[in-house]
């Protein structure tokens, strides 16, 4: 049996991942330059689907995000997640 945590999405974090984006950007420099904690947009070091961090608009290789906090794996995933186009 695997020790691996499930973790769910929901509505309510998509939308407090993004009032805290929304908000980083309104507030100016200063602000943008922090980024939000992990758990708080749901990261896992595992895609969701075809959706992968190194897919995102906001990474930056090799392994940081920006606006995630902490080292991001190229083929993790958050609620934060916006596909390039």
């Amino acid at each position: 049996m695997s020790d691996q945590k499930i973790v769910k999405f929901s509505r309510r974090s998509a939308l407090q991942a993004g009032l805290i984006m929304v908000t980083a950007g309104l507030t100016g420099h200063a602000a943008a330059q922090a980024k939000i904690a992990q758990n708080l947009v749901q990261y896992q070091d595992k895609p969701k689907g075809d959706a992968q961090c190194s897919k995102c608009l906001q990474f930056q290789a090799p392994d940081a995000c920006k606006v995630v906090d902490g080292k991001i794996s190229p083929n993790g995933w958050c609620a934060a997640f916006a596909p390039k186009s």
